[in-house]
């Protein structure tokens, strides 16, 4: 019995199933009309939504259809595109493309006029990867003064996408405050509440590179439709387009689309939409009419929050000092914060070795810029005196008890070693005491140290705040 060619193009379904995941099958094969096979050219001829899916199939897909279409049609088989007219193209029919896998018999005029066969899987736009980082979630996105706010719109809009209260929605921040976490979690929660909905995650770099290979292609009709097919746009750093015209004139119209249909838009940037350079301003009037929300630097006790809970998820043990120390150092970047953690983690697994203060500081010195403003007495004297409960009067006094002695001799090794002063000026700066008192107060605190690990951690533990100072 004679295979039909119908049943052919099933096998090469089968086949190319077999060969991608499940998102790429549903998302570029399934949608595929199969039209004809000739076969006194060797020509499979089949339909697809758009040009832009051609490019992209001709682009990451074409040693495939190579291979299955040899193994089922035989060799010397070529593949030809048919592009179908869209009801809502108001650009008008694309060329049809050939795959440039042979050279395609050339193209009738009556295809032009071909009727697109009453298949369900070519009505409509078709599910899409939303390149989205399924681990950035709401539940791992720690609340917190800083965040609360844009917390709290984005769960909403996640809730409700065809709600057009607050959208566009602009997010903008400082690096590492938490800003493509959000966004991905509203797109996350979308995409798992509403399967049906078509979210897209695009950086804005990457939607430039797009943008400019769709006019050197002369593909910016396809490009601007697959954009406005969007029913969940969200858009990351894009104060990336400053002084990029094209490309914000393009995003223009697609954003108008989007707007005027009822769809939803998210954006993030670095800075407020007023703070943008070289921007159109009448995408920057777009970006102003929906919901401005600010995401500060997280604050010390939130980035505690935040080590706290990838400490959990990663069953690491790390004393609270530590911890401490690290949201202290940070300098409000949730993606420090993560940094560090994971260096952690990793010399503690490489060297078996438990992590400690002097771990978290070497590691630290590596990893994060800490901020290298010059330490003074006052600041000095504060630290001792906040870290031992005493006042600055109980410093200066000529006071011997053990309670003053310590912090006293303390202030003044810290002194010497973090400033460079001399010590007959450190002296006459803490109670009037000449230089030999400071140098016996130094030589006292380096041989404790020596031999006692508590204090050691101690004194540590005291100079790392001095390294925080704002």
């Amino acid at each position: 019995m004679k295979v039909t060619p119908d049943a052919r193009w099933e096998e090469v379904l089968a086949l190319i199933s077999d060969s991608v995941t499940p998102q790429q099958y549903a998302t570029w094969f399934k949608p595929l009309v199969f039209l004809h096979y000739k076969e006194a050219e060797r020509t499979v001829t089949i339909q697809v939504a758009s040009r832009y899916v051609c490019e992209y199939l001709e682009g990451n897909y074409v040693e495939l259809f190579r291979h299955v279409l040899r193994q089922v049609f035989g060799e010397h088989t070529q593949l030809q595109y048919f592009v179908a007219k869209s009801q809502d193209n108001e650009i008008g029919e694309p060329p049809m493309m050939q795959s440039e896998m042979q050279a395609a018999p050339a193209r009738q005029p009556q295809r032009q006029r071909m009727v697109q066969p009453q298949r369900s899987e070519a009505q409509g736009p078709q599910r899409l990867d939303p390149r989205l980082n399924p681990r950035q979630t709401f539940d791992n996105y720690i609340e917190g003064a800083s965040n609360k706010l844009p917390r709290s719109v984005g769960q909403s809009i996640a809730e409700h996408p065809n709600n057009s209260k607050f959208n566009p929605m602009f997010i903008y921040g400082p690096p590492g405050c938490g800003k493509t976490h959000l966004i991905n979690a509203i797109g996350v929660h979308v995409c798992n509440k509403y399967p049906e909905k078509r979210v897209l995650y695009v950086s804005a770099r990457l939607f430039e590179v797009q943008y400019t290979s769709a006019v050197m292609r002369k593909t910016i009709n396809d490009f601007i439709l697959f954009y406005q097919s969007i029913d969940v746009l969200i858009v990351d750093d894009v104060q990336e387009w400053e002084g990029k015209p094209g490309t914000q004139n393009t995003f223009f119209h697609i954003f108008n689309h989007l707007f005027k249909n009822g769809r939803r838009i998210i954006l993030a940037s670095d800075r407020s939409p007023v703070e943008l350079k070289d921007m159109n301003d009448r995408l920057l009037s777009r970006f102003s009419c929906g919901l401005i929300a600010e995401l500060e630097k997280p604050n010390e006790e939130l980035c505690v929050d935040i080590l706290k809970s990838k400490i959990r998820r990663d069953a690491l043990s790390i004393p609270d000092d530590v911890i401490t120390y690290i949201a202290q150092t940070a300098n409000g970047s949730v993606r420090d914060l993560e940094g560090v953690i994971n260096s952690l983690l990793a010399y503690s697994v490489v060297y078996s070795c438990s992590i400690n203060m002097r771990l978290a500081e070497r590691v630290i010195q590596r990893a994060i810029k800490t901020n290298n403003s010059p330490i003074t007495v006052d600041d000095i004297l504060e630290k001792v005196c906040n870290h031992f409960g005493v006042t600055q009067s109980a410093i200066y006094s000529k006071s011997r008890k053990r309670d003053y002695v310590v912090p006293r001799q303390l202030t003044m090794f810290f002194t010497a070693k973090l400033t460079k002063m001399p010590a007959s000026r450190i002296g006459k700066l803490i109670g009037g005491r000449d230089h030999s008192t400071v140098i016996h107060s130094c030589s006292q605190i380096e041989k404790r140290i020596k031999v006692d690990k508590a204090f050691e951690d101690e004194v540590i533990s005291i100079e790392n705040s001095f390294k925080l100072k704002k």
